[in-house]
């Protein structure tokens, strides 16, 4: 039976500081890597050869042993003294040679070790040798967190490539990742690992003798001969990783540098960190992303850890994780912010740090008095990053601070633009702003996007004038009018998808559009922000409907309105009103809104007004006055040139109410039209509602498996909107028609997702009486036949489901556990095992994977053997049949 962790577990308090025996530092980090990858004891032993005793000590240590000698024990160690002998007559001499000439009748892997251990020491001997064995990789006294998926994906990188750079704003935690990196694989490098740091470098004629003085590799720097060439004739016949750390500030010399190096040699790898990417053909660039600050993250884990090194006893609790969270949202979790967040705790609280954190800059000043000038401050990090910027740069990188979350190259060049940077000059300062890791890219959406991260977004702005400011704000503003002006005349179309992303992308910038207009009242602003916030469907794609009803109750709130301003904000209020079932008040806000759109003789709010009174009313239970309501706004509609979308909506309410009545010829026809217009338009929006209708008739009408099919299809238009109402209505109908199909789980599962979606925005099914009553007879049936305890676990497993997973759900493309392809045997490989698999299952050898994973061959050689006794197989060439027979694909 295989050990498991709490079978291995010291029973002692307090771990071992110091080793008992003669492991060696090198073997406690290869013990400590293969226990984090899940292997056992007993692997871990058979592994590197060494018994499980030592396996169990050496995780008890803290810390590597500071004793660095090989360790004892091994049976061939008593064959150093002959092995020796032998290699002094042939230096060449392989493993297998020996094995015959010593007469072994152990294990080779144990032999190769030995083996292995004698030439290190001899090399030792000679001073050149020594000099090879320097690594220079920096220590740190803090531990490494967050960061083992980027160890591993910049292990995959370095397999493929002979240049990587790691790219990232100032305090993201480049450094602390290529020293763990280089720490990690050099044993990979025959002749070692090299960190040269370059950050305290001012001349760039100086880069090659830094860089051959980092390598270390004796007298190589003959008068006779130049530094480049002593450089590239000391690394031509070496297997060696360099890593050349902060090296932005003499980028252009590293780039020659660099390119020499790798045309000259066959196995020098090159690691850079850098926050700005070197733009040559070799290279690969490997973007550092801050850390997560979701719950449980590696921001707060880092935050934990920090803080409890500067408050003896701080630990979390639930009073302080969500201040905590705040603090690592709020710092974009950039490792070094979190660290001199966390200096200040001597002083403050952690709710007292998130309540000052909007003038970070100034906050965090004190931290590591050890570490370099630029990352004593938060300021100095980004002032160090804001100087290697040129003039336009550093113009842009100020103006383009005026946008929340992101923006696109058109909205950089029409708000941002002006006499230092012109339009047609961004894109190039995009790009070098995007190389120097000052904005980030994103192009997952495919568009291309970039944003700033929020410490030097407020850096940026903190280098605005008053005047620039206000002048930017401005146009910013404009820009977001005219996105939403935009939405408006596409909306009934083909692009309405389109429109609609783009609404959802910018919900920040809107936000921030809007608030502007609030703290800066002018006339213009005014006139142009509560335009935008009486578009009717901005709760389907920007807000919410709560935050599209606040920003409303805001701006009725100015005296500086027009009257046929308000109405127009008040029929959009209304039906935000209706939809939460709030319909007293939603009675009162339409009535003022018929009225002041009659004063002012807007035929369009008019009926937009008399149709939410409609659909108010009817929910209410009136179904006569719905429907005088009703009609006297699709007349209306029928006058209005522009009206289409909502005379739509119109048609959709009036159906839903014949629906309600048991008129499903009525209610059809008021879908169909509404189905016939928008498909010939190639509009989605309301097509989902009119497949909704559809559904909803072939309910009434008792075709449960055709309404089944009908909501399912209206949910999956709806998936390109953040109609979180809609959703859930269709939700509602498609367990309705479950239960009365006989799905009864499924229908309990829908029920519970479509309740707790109600609750997020408002009261159930509108609050309206004939329609819960409706939900209660479909609800009872499923009851009924899955008993209470059956139907409450499945109704609450709906309930906690998120609106992407009650679609996922509802279209049956959630993935089911019980039917996992996988088979045990492949299941218990370790992702390191696993790459080692796909490789073998490829062909390659063991030197061929060391190279692409950047291990040692030795290392490839255990796992591959771990690999075939998982699967249950004794030979390479079965690895690609058990694969695809447990795995059906890997």
């Amino acid at each position: 039976m295989a050990c498991t962790i709490d079978q291995v577990t010291p029973v002692t308090s307090k771990k071992s500081t110091e080793p008992r025996h003669r492991v060696n530092s090198d073997e406690w980090r290869q013990i400590v890597d293969l226990r984090n990858e899940g292997e056992s004891v007993s692997a871990i032993a058979t592994t590197l050869g060494i018994s499980r005793n030592t396996v169990r000590r050496a995780l008890t240590f803290e810390t590597p042993p500071r004793d660095h000698r090989p360790r004892s024990g091994s049976l061939a160690d008593s064959l150093a003294p002959a092995i020796g002998r032998l290699l002094d007559v042939n230096p060449n001499m392989t493993v297998a040679q020996l094995h015959r000439e010593l007469q072994w009748n152990g294990s080779r892997n144990t032999l190769a070790r030995a083996v292995e251990r004698v030439r290190a020491e001899r090399a030792a001997l000679t001073p050149q040798a020594a000099a090879g064995q320097s690594s220079n990789i920096p220590h740190f006294a803090t531990s490494f967190v967050g960061r083992k998926d980027d160890l591993r994906s910049l292990r995959a990188m370095l397999g493929e490539s002979r240049l990587v750079t790691i790219a990232g704003p100032g305090g993201i935690g480049k450094t602390r990742l290529a020293a763990e990196a280089a720490s990690e694989y050099r044993r990979a490098f025959a002749d070692g690992v090299r960190f040269i740091e370059l950050a305290s470098l001012r001349s760039k004629s100086l880069l090659p003798q830094a860089v051959l003085d980092g390598l270390g590799f004796g007298d190589t720097d003959l008068p006779e001969h130049s530094v480049l060439e002593s450089l590239v004739g000391s690394v031509r016949d070496k297997k060696l990783l360099i890593v050349l750390d902060n090296c932005e500030h003499v980028i252009s010399a590293c780039v020659e540098l660099i390119s020499l190096i790798l045309r000259s040699t066959v196995d020098v790898k090159i690691l850079v960190t850098s926050r700005e990417v070197l733009t040559v053909p070799d290279e690969h660039v490997y973007v550092l992303e801050p850390l997560s600050t979701e719950n449980n993250s590696a921001a707060i884990e880092l935050f934990e850890n920090r803080a409890s090194a500067a408050i003896a006893g701080f630990t979390l609790n639930d009073a302080s994780r969500d201040a905590v969270r705040r603090v690592c949202i709020q710092l974009d979790g950039i490792p070094l912010a979190i660290e001199l967040a966390c200096a200040r705790l001597t002083a403050l609280s952690v709710d007292d740090l998130a309540a000052r954190l909007d003038d970070r800059l100034a906050l965090l000043t004190v931290g590591n008095r050890g570490g370099p000038d630029r990352h004593r401050s938060l300021n100095a990090t980004v002032e160090w990053s804001y100087d290697l910027c040129n003039l336009r740069e550093q113009a842009l990188w100020s103006r383009l601070s005026i946008f929340a979350e992101g923006f696109d190259l058109k909205m950089a060049e029409t708000v941002c633009a002006n006499a230092t940077v012109e339009a047609g000059q961004v894109l190039d300062v995009i790009a070098g702003l995007v190389s120097k890791s000052v904005l980030l890219r994103d192009g997952s959406s495919g568009t291309v996007r970039f944003r700033m991260l929020e410490t030097l977004r407020h850096f940026g702005a903190s280098k605005l004038t008053p005047d620039d400011a206000a002048q930017l704000r401005c146009a910013h503003l404009r820009w977001c009018s005219t996105l939403v002006e935009s939405a408006r005349s596409k909306w009934t179309g083909s692009e309405q998808e389109r429109v609609s992303n783009r609404l959802r992308e910018n919900r920040a910038n809107l936000r921030l559009a809007l608030q502007t207009a609030l703290s800066s009242p002018t006339d213009e602003s005014i006139e142009l922000a509560s335009d935008l916030i009486a578009t009717w469907f901005l709760w389907s794609s920007a807000f919410s409907i709560r935050e599209h009803r606040m920003w409303i109750t805001q701006f009725l709130k100015l005296t500086t309105l027009s009257n046929a301003r308000i109405g127009q904000l008040e029929a959009t209020m209304g039906v935000l009103q209706t939809m939460q079932g709030d319909r007293a008040q939603a009675a009162r806000t339409l009535e003022s809104a018929v009225r002041r759109a009659e004063l002012a003789n807007d035929d369009a709010t008019l009926a937009f007004a008399r149709q939410t009174q409609g659909l108010n009313t009817y929910l209410g239970g009136d179904f006569e006055g719905g429907e005088r309501h009703l009609d006297e706004a699709l007349a209306l509609y029928d006058r209005i040139p522009d009206g289409t979308a909502l005379m739509w909506t119109a048609h959709i309410e009036m159906g839903m109410l014949c629906s309600s009545n048991g008129e499903t010829l009525r209610a059809a026809k008021h879908f169909e039209l509404v189905h016939e217009q928008a498909s010939a338009t190639g509009e989605k929006w309301m097509l989902s509602y009119s497949v909704y209708g559809l559904g909803l008739v072939a309910l009434v009408k008792g075709e449960f498996e055709e309404a089944i099919r009908l909501a399912t299809l209206s949910l999956g238009l709806k998936r390109a909107f953040d109609d979180t109402v809609g959703t859930t209505l269709v939700t509602d109908l498609l367990s309705w028609a479950e239960a009365a199909a006989g799905s009864n789980e499924r229908a309990a599962v829908l029920l519970g997702a479509a309740s707790s979606m109600w609750d997020s925005f408002g009261m159930q099914l509108y609050g309206s009486q004939h329609w819960v009553e409706r939900r209660e007879v479909y609800e009872a049936r499923a009851r009924k036949s899955l008993g209470n305890s059956t139907y409450t676990q499945s109704r609450q497993q709906g309930a906690t489901m998120s609106r992407a997973q009650v679609i996922a759900f509802a279209l049956k493309e959630e993935r089911d556990q019980r039917a996992d392809p996988r088979s045990t045997a492949t299941s218990e490989l370790s992702p390191r095992e696993r790459d080692i698999a796909s490789y073998v299952a490829q062909g390659l050898s063991n030197k061929e994977i060391a190279n692409l994973m950047v291990l040692s061959v030795r290392t490839v050689e255990g796992h591959v053997a771990h690999v075939l006794r998982k699967l249950g197989i004794t030979r390479r060439q079965q690895v690609v049949n058990a694969l695809t027979d447990t795995a059906g694909r890997f």
